[in-house]
């Protein structure tokens, strides 16, 4: 099984697309926990729904069970925790909503690909979530887009 990821940010229209175009994506889990910020352009929910539709013949849903808090994302964009405690926090509020028991696995049978907002992985809660689902359910290929 694989489980793609992409951000958005630093990438035109063109090339978010075309990269899911590329990779067959059939499936955008949205795990923002705003996805409707006029900040987000393209990827604001009902424009990248309609997007989805017509240039990648995909489908959208969004999925706030993945998506951290309120409190711990606010925590760290005010640096008021370090990367490695949001990280922390976050796996535990995994681990709390159980979420490798609500959200279905098959819903990576087909290719699909957990969106958040930022360009790299390597600070982001999607990546997070790839490596949590992975521990759980194992056999799982990560790959970044």
């Amino acid at each position: 099984m694989e489980i793609y990821t992409i951000g958005f940010t630093k990438k035109s229209a063109e090339e978010f697309f075309e990269s899911l175009k590329a990779s067959g994506i059939k499936l955008l889990i949205d795990i923002r926990l705003n996805n409707v910020s006029q900040l987000a352009g393209f990827a604001k929910r009902d424009d990248l729904k309609y997007f989805l539709k017509i240039i990648c013949r995909a489908k959208y849903i969004h999925e706030p069970l993945l998506a951290p808090t309120d409190e711990i994302l606010e925590a760290y964009r005010s640096k008021k925790i370090t990367w490695e405690e949001y990280e922390k926090q976050f796996l535990n509020l995994l681990e709390e909503r159980a979420v490798e028991k609500k959200i279905k696995k098959s819903m990576f049978n087909k290719r699909a690909v957990l969106l958040c907002s930022e360009h790299e992985p390597e600070h982001c809660h999607r990546r997070l979530v790839a490596e949590y689902f992975s521990r759980k359910w194992g056999n799982i290929k990560i790959i970044h887009l």
